[in-house]
């Protein structure tokens, strides 16, 4: 219980600074679960639970405060909630598992740090099939490694000038929640045939921890955080998790 408590104050601090750029901090629960030696089988759903209760929060905050473009979320969100579904039903080998997600997150930070500026705030058009085909392809990736896609999503956004910072960040938040959700589907049916579920239940003090640093974080990010830092912070925390998985799976 000690080290579940340990596990509970470090996902707290996640939830807080992944919630400031719309994140729930998918990715680095997982690094956490994985360096405490969980069983990798469980990661994604205990992940994506807690993915949801994050952005949930942060959805409303973001939606009251009008930063949520629901037209333009559509077709990204399209084919991502089957995909995330589909993916969530896969099972890989471990070092595959975290490899993937290292490998996919450095692209992710790569593609932020080297974005181009987007001249007076104006978003950008893209051609109508790159939402579909975009969405879809992160919401695979993102069911494969049980989280929630928006620290896949969000780095393209910037990349593409999308849009401002901060709607980029309400729409990373809204797109993680739907992809957890069909993510978490998927898991679940895996889980119930192999008789695993049970063990995600026993980690539900990480839920109140997330919830909790979630909706101080999302505050920070919408009312105290220059768009600059926003994307400083997104870029230096998928760097970050994404070294970490990788040095672990070269240990594997």
């Amino acid at each position: 219980m000690t080290a579940l408590a340990g596990l509970a104050a470090l996902f707290f601090l996640t939830a807080l600074a992944y919630a400031m750029v719309g994140f729930g901090g998918g990715s680095t629960y997982t690094a956490l679960l994985v360096l405490a030696d969980t069983d990798y089988r469980i990661l994604p759903a205990i992940s994506l639970a807690c993915n949801i209760t994050v952005v949930t929060g942060s959805v409303i905050q973001y939606g009251l405060s009008g930063l949520i473009r629901w037209k333009r979320l559509l077709p990204l969100a399209a084919l991502s909630v089957p995909m995330a579904w589909l993916g969530g039903r896969m099972e890989i080998p471990e070092r595959l598992f975290i490899t993937l997600l290292g490998l996919a997150l450095l692209a992710s930070a790569a593609a932020l740090v080297f974005r181009r500026p987007t001249p007076g705030g104006q978003p950008e058009h893209l051609p109508v099939w790159s939402g579909p085909a975009l969405g879809g392809g992160i919401g695979f990736l993102a069911g494969l490694v049980g989280i929630g896609g928006g620290i896949f999503l969000a780095p393209v956004l910037h990349f593409l000038r999308w849009g401002p910072a901060r709607e980029i960040a309400a729409a990373a938040s809204v797109f993680i929640l739907v992809n957890s959700v069909a993510g978490l589907g998927g898991q679940i049916q895996r889980l119930s045939a192999s008789g695993d579920l049970g063990a995600v239940i026993s980690y539900w003090p990480l839920l109140p921890a997330v919830l909790i640093g979630g909706q101080i974080g999302v505050w920070l990010g919408r009312t105290r955080t220059s768009e600059t830092w926003l994307i400083r912070l997104t870029a230096l925390l998928v760097l970050f998790v994404s070294v970490r998985l990788l040095w672990r799976a070269s240990g594997l």
